[in-house]
């Protein structure tokens, strides 16, 4: 079942929208602390966003500049601002689809499965600031260039990407390489690890993985990732 995530502050505007998207058939979570949004958001993982815009404490401006620095899922703007100007900012910020209220509920539904189809197999890809990562085929995307990571490399960057700046410690590593949490070998990682720092200063990424002495490494955190 396809999960759908509503951010909207007006109570009868969120249980109607509840409604309908449930009588379709998705699964639907309703988010109402909005400051932390996001966050929900990333922890459910869902196929589809519907957001409003005017929410109190946080624009919505803000929610989907976060959600879309971090997430490739769709986000669809249902609002009562009917001003072109808002329209192209939530569409220049990453915003999917911009509808006004009110809205038909045939049409809401129409834009939202066609969202979702367009977006399908898209959440097998880990985003990052300017970093893609397809967890499928680890092809890393960047600044309209990609390249084709050999698989170790692929799955220390996911592991990197997952944690969004945080460490991954060598155990982890260890694990995501060869399946076991014991590290055992520390010149295999390193090799690995350098490989892969290499690939990223090719892309000019060079100081991108940084070292956390004696635990392990992180994706060096800077404005182009967002913020935590």
């Amino acid at each position: 079942m396809k999960k759908i995530v509503i951010v909207e502050d007006e109570t009868y505007m969120r249980e109607e929208l509840e409604y309908i998207f449930q009588k379709a058939g998705y699964e639907v979570l309703c988010i109402t602390d909005f400051g932390s949004a996001s966050a929900a958001v990333f922890r459910y993982a869902p196929h589809l966003v519907v957001l409003d815009l005017n929410l109190p404490g946080k624009s919505g401006f803000d929610i989907c500049m976060e959600l879309k620095e971090r997430s490739s899922c769709p986000v669809l703007v249902l609002t009562s601002r009917n001003h072109l100007n808002d329209e192209l900012r939530a569409l220049r910020i990453g915003a999917d689809e911009y509808l006004t209220k009110p809205c038909r509920k045939e049409r809401l539904l129409a834009r939202a499965e066609n969202l979702m189809r367009r977006f399908e197999g898209r959440e097998q890809e880990i985003r990052l600031g300017e970093l893609t990562l397809d967890i499928r085929t680890y092809t890393l995307y960047v600044s309209g260039c990609s390249v084709l990571l050999p698989e170790n490399q692929g799955k220390i960057m996911e592991k990197l990407m997952k944690k969004r700046g945080g460490t991954v410690t060598k155990e982890e590593l260890s694990s995501a390489l060869w399946g076991t949490t014991e590290y055992i070998d520390e010149n295999a990682l390193q090799v690995n690890m350098t490989r892969l720092k290499k690939t990223l200063a090719r892309l000019s990424l060079d100081g991108r993985i940084e070292t956390v002495r004696g635990v392990g490494y992180r994706i060096a955190k800077g404005d182009a990732y967002g913020k935590d």
